[in-house]
């Protein structure tokens, strides 16, 4: 019962996942190629703090 007004933290990293590839396939369009690496990066970190939580 208390369980339901408990926030999921994989939502909210998934979200700022989906936002840094979005800035990464921007800065690719723009030609930055240092941009989209870095943001790549940082979303791949994302990703795996995101797998971690899944996991337990």
């Amino acid at each position: 019962m208390f369980g339901l007004f408990k926030t999921d933290p994989t939502k909210k990293l998934q979200k700022a996942y989906e936002h840094k590839l979005e800035q990464a396939m921007q800065a690719a369009r723009n030609g930055d190629m240092r941009a989209n690496a870095s943001l790549t990066e940082e979303a791949e970190a994302l990703r795996a703090e995101i797998d971690r939580l899944k996991k337990g």
